[in-house]
């Protein structure tokens, strides 16, 4: 059946009387989405025959609260829809911008129509859901979340008949919906460009919220074509001070084929072919209105690159104000384990796990490799709990000689052994008394050491070593592990009623080589073991190796790289390749030569190194070239005199 607009208005009546009286229709005698509205409307019992009076409305009070709750919405909006009425005016049209209940909240139009229009409550305070108003372009938008038209008698409710009307959602730069913008004509006035104009204009709303509210991250503007930077059809990717995606608009993700929920779990160097350290120096050694980025998939785009306020105007480095990455009692409001969510999608999902147990009387045990940040997990852990006034507790099993762990763990009377000191020792246990109690490594626990602590844990009662009375004691344990303790119960070194007795929540912490906040973990480490209020950062080759570097010794390893530099710097406000140390170079794979024998991107030297780092690009590129000045000019983006400029009339660097 066809549906054009001559004859949909003598069809759709016809066929809503024979969908009201029960009777199933062929497939394709409605456009689909009308086909699910009608259904929706019929199985909420809305009545065709509903009158205007019966709609309701909100008064003007909650009005203004609605418009509040949406100001940023409003203030992005209306100069769209000023613009989209001057294109539509004198055709009998409103356009209306409702929020994500359907809630009418600003309304622009021709006089007349606007009056009738009024006169169904398509004006402030309507409410056009499906529930209240039947199928109809903001509603059905609402629910499918897709451009929506309704002409005419596709309307569910009579009264609204005499409207057509193409709406489409908009959505924030993290996909979560935001309302609507329609424009509602006269259905005697039908417009087919209607609804690519409430398109385009959604989009340019869209892109609104991207210019001006994610403006202190990193923020990549691109396109095919040089000429679509800066217009409604260009690509706009966010990404953290990290290079994780945060948010794109829809034609970067239509540009880089991906839908919200995969481009979420990507960062920059699965999207662009360079790193996060690469992006920085391409931006900013070439300085030039566009530069060129390659997709993964091989695709050459333009790309216009800002750096928001909290990226470092010296090192290009991201920075976080008040944050260590170290736990304590007094962290924000946030929760000490906010301070541990630098952007890791396993961290994060790991910290999300074990907030929902914090409170609850099940036990924690934390797997990971060595170094990898399980004991400052269980402080944060502890620190966010009801514990947290009481003592934190540490002790590693395999950092003590067998024949010690005992007594560390239970404390021992005076004389209880050859050497034991005259007045006792309280062991770790009783030490974590009303707080917490961390076992680290607890695979390295002997064997009959662990049946003592199964009855610790079974009567909260503990003997100390020599003594006969028992003393209660109120603890929380968390277990760390790098082994897989299931394997170890299966080859008998670990008792399985322990194991089971341990393992509440279990949760396992990626390496640091896996990790996606390398880079903002690394700065706040920094943070905390500089103290400098200044700042010091890293050279991008620095920051580069960070990336690359397989970190056997993870966090730990981290550290202790970075407390070396700091000591070898001599004063200086940035860390650079002289400053790391030997062994770390050699399991990079990297010679410390290699970046001692030309300027390293990023080094605090002024504008002088800036231009020779430049020259040297230029010089790269022209033998890549062959000479020719040309084909240079087109591979950097920049134009033949432009080239020439940053020469600086260096003659040498054309003669190759």
């Amino acid at each position: 059946m066809s549906w054009s607009a001559g004859n949909q208005v003598v069809n759709a009546v016809d066929t809503k009387a024979r969908f009201l009286a029960g009777e199933s229709l062929p497939a394709g005698l409605l456009p689909e989405v009308i086909g699910r509205s009608w259904q929706r409307c019929s199985d909420i019992k809305v009545s065709v025959n509903r009158q205007a009076r019966e709609i309701p409305v909100v008064s003007a009070g909650a009005l203004a609260g609605f418009r509040e709750r949406s100001r940023r919405l409003i203030r992005h909006s209306e100069p769209v829809m000023e613009q989209l009425y001057e294109q539509i005016s004198g055709t009998s049209s409103v356009v209306v911008l409702t929020d994500a209940t359907g809630v009418v909240l600003h309304s622009v139009g021709d006089p007349d129509f606007v009056e009738k229009a009024q006169q169904v409550t398509l004006q402030p305070g309507g409410i056009w859901t499906e529930e209240a108003n039947g199928t109809n372009a903001i509603g059905t938008a609402l629910v499918e979340q897709v451009p929506v038209s309704v002409h005419s008698t596709e309307h569910f409710i009579d009264i609204n008949q005499f409207l057509t009307c193409s709406a489409a959602p908009i959505f924030d730069p993290l996909g979560r919906m935001l309302g609507v913008l329609d424009v509602s004509s006269d259905s005697g006035a039908y417009q087919r460009h209607a609804m690519a104009l409430v398109r385009m204009s959604a989009q340019m709303i869209e892109n609104q919220f991207f210019a001006r509210e994610r403006n202190d991250e990193i923020t990549i503007h691109f396109h095919l074509r040089p000429e679509f930077i800066g217009t409604l059809y260009e690509g706009i990717a966010v990404f953290s001070l990290d290079g994780r995606f945060v948010a794109g608009n829809r034609s970067a993700l239509v540009q880089l084929g991906l839908n919200r929920y995969d481009a979420e779990k990507r960062n920059i160097s699965s999207i662009f072919d360079l790193t996060l350290a690469g992006l920085f120096e391409q931006a900013h050694v070439l300085p030039q209105p566009l530069i060129r980025l390659r997709l993964r998939s091989g695709v050459e785009v333009f790309g216009r690159v800002k750096f928001g306020a909290s990226v470092s105007p010296v090192t290009y480095l991201p920075i976080r104000p008040g944050t260590t990455g170290r736990v304590s009692a007094t962290e924000s409001a946030n929760g000490a384990m906010a301070s541990l969510d630098l952007g890791d999608p396993a961290m994060e999902a790991a910290i999300r796990k074990a907030r929902k147990i914090i409170g609850h009387d099940i036990p924690l045990m934390i797997e990971g490799e060595s170094g990898s940040g399980k004991e400052m997990f269980a402080r944060a852990f502890h620190a966010d709990g009801p514990r947290k006034s009481g003592p934190f507790v540490a002790l590693n099993c395999a950092a003590i000689p067998e024949g010690l762990i005992e007594s560390e763990l239970f404390g021992y009377r005076d004389g209880a052994f050859t050497g034991a000191r005259r007045s006792g020792s309280i062991g770790k246990i009783q030490q974590a008394d009303g707080g917490t109690l961390f076992l680290d490594e607890i695979g390295d626990m002997p064997l009959g050491l662990q049946a003592r602590l199964l009855r610790v844990l079974q009567d909260r009662t503990v003997t100390p070593l020599g003594g006969t009375k028992s003393l209660p004691v109120d603890i929380k344990i968390i277990c760390a592990t790098n082994r897989r303790l299931r394997d170890e119960v299966a080859a008998g070194r670990f008792r399985e009623d322990l194991y089971y007795r341990l393992n509440g929540l279990l949760l396992t912490l990626p390496p640091l080589r896996d990790r996606m906040d390398r880079i903002a973990l690394a700065c706040s480490i920094m943070g905390d073991l500089s103290q400098c209020k200044g700042g010091i950062g890293f050279s991008t080759a620095v920051l580069d190796l960070f990336l690359r570097h397989p970190w056997p010794g993870n966090i730990r390893q981290l550290t202790n790289v970075i407390r070396t530099a700091l000591a070898l710097r001599d004063g200086e406000n940035e860390i650079t390749v002289e400053h790391l140390p030997e062994d770390f170079l050699e399991q990079t794979g990297a010679r410390r030569e290699e970046f001692l024998s030309q300027a390293e991107p990023g080094r605090n030297s002024g504008r002088g190194c800036l231009e020779e780092l430049a020259a040297a690009a230029i010089r790269d590129v022209l033998r890549e070239c062959n000479g020719n000045v040309s084909a240079a000019a087109r591979k950097l983006g920049v134009s033949r005199s432009t080239l020439y400029r940053k020469s600086k009339g260096n003659l040498e660097l054309f003669l190759l």
